[in-house]
């Protein structure tokens, strides 16, 4: 009897041993590789060095501009994470805002203006402006040299008038009005005053359908007919009204409605 008390007693104090001991170390999850721990020929900046630019992707080059990532991600999983949001579009990733960048782990204040920065340089970049000499005979031209860049991102309509003299040569544009996702208006004093003012006789019209539809409403067609009626008393031609979405416009003068 003896013997069993002793065992029993044995038993209970090993199992209050085992409960005092430390519960096992949980497996570290695995250390993030940095950018810079990675071989040579794979760094974004070393690649574009040795292999040009054009052979990085959009999230590589996009790490090179914000340098570094997060304690769990390095700076190309991170603009991945980013470009996964806007379905790896560049067009969606520069109509982001400030907010919607910041709201990213890892993105910063720093970060998200050179993100803006950039997609508005690359903006400003694709289409050139109209060459002082060059002659903007037909609707195509017009937009391609002074318009697609101006309203490509843009999330509100505006409206622009494209000035040109008598040779239709570039003098100016000019925005006359902003508004918010659905209209704006085009004040017809406004865009006889700044013909005036510039010395030009020609002039084209243009406003943006943040929407992406390019069907002209009943308000555009108004403004048209009033502009034009407004233009014929001051002998200034209105060369035409473009409704723009992205690469694509709308043209009443190419329809037939000038």
């Amino acid at each position: 009897m003896k013997d069993t008390d002793e065992l029993a007693a044995r038993k209970r104090l090993f199992e209050r041993l085992e409960a005092l001991q430390e519960p096992a170390e949980r497996p570290r999850p695995p250390r993030r590789v940095s950018i810079h721990e990675w071989s040579e020929d794979s760094r974004p900046r070393e690649r574009l060095l040795s292999a040009g630019p054009a052979a990085l992707s959009n999230a590589e080059l996009l790490a090179i501009l914000i340098h570094s990532g997060t304690p769990s991600q390095n700076a190309v999983e991170l603009m991945r994470e980013v470009l996964a949001s806007c379905d790896d579009s560049l067009d969606k990733l520069g109509e982001m805002t400030y907010d919607q960048l910041t709201a990213f782990k890892g993105i910063g204040q720093a970060k998200a203006v050179t993100i803006m920065a950039a997609c508005e340089f690359g903006r400003r970049r694709m289409v050139k402006d109209a060459r002082p000499k060059e002659k903007l005979d037909t609707s195509e031209k017009v937009f391609q040299a002074c318009l697609k860049s101006v309203f490509w991102d843009k999330t509100e309509e505006e409206c622009w008038v494209v000035l040109l003299n008598q040779s239709l040569h570039f003098i100016s544009k000019e925005c006359i009005g902003t508004g918010g996702l659905t209209s704006v208006s085009a004040d017809i004093r406004k865009v006889l005053k700044l013909v005036l003012l510039k010395n030009a006789t020609a002039l084209v019209l243009a406003h943006n359908h943040p929407s992406s539809s390019l069907r002209p409403g009943t308000v555009d067609d108004t403004t048209t007919r009033n502009l034009n009626d407004a233009c014929r008393v001051m002998n200034i031609r209105l060369l035409d009204h473009l409704i723009v979405h992205g690469d694509r416009y709308y043209s009443y003068a190419e329809e037939g409605r000038l």
